[in-house]
Parts: C-alpha cells; structure tokens; sequence
C-alpha cells in the first residue's frame, strides 16, 4: 500500500493536522506539487535517528542550504 500524498496547498493549509496524523497514525505522507512528488512526512519512530554532524553529498547541496540560511 502506498503512501497517502497530499497537494502542498493542502499541507500548507493543514499542516500542524496532518503531522499529528502522522504521528498518530505511523505512516508517512508524501507532498505534491502540481501531481508530483517533492516531499516525504515520516514519523520519527521509523526513522534512525543518529548523533552527530551531516555531511553534505554534493556542492549543489551546499549552496541551497547557505541560500536557504542567508534568507532566514
């Protein structure tokens, strides 16, 4: 079975919902936009959750986050 997916605009609308279903319910939710797959919600009971730092893979990696940061 596979994940339920919900518009952006609707998890936008709805999001503090839909995380606490999330939560509730176990199964993760996928965001779309325009029908497409961008997103995955996961309950962080099924994830491994590790310590320490992140390691960025790729260089255009690194500039989305320092875009990303500068503009917070």
């Amino acid at each position: 079975m596979s994940d339920p997916a919900v518009p952006a605009s609707v998890f936008k609308a709805r999001c503090l919902a839909l995380l606490d279903e999330v939560a509730t319910t176990h199964r993760s939710l996928v965001i779309t936009k325009h029908g497409v797959p961008v997103a995955r919600v996961v309950p962080i009971d099924n994830l491994v959750v590790g310590h320490g730092s992140v390691t960025l893979q790729a260089d255009e990696d690194a500039d989305y986050f320092t875009a990303s940061a500068e503009g917070a």
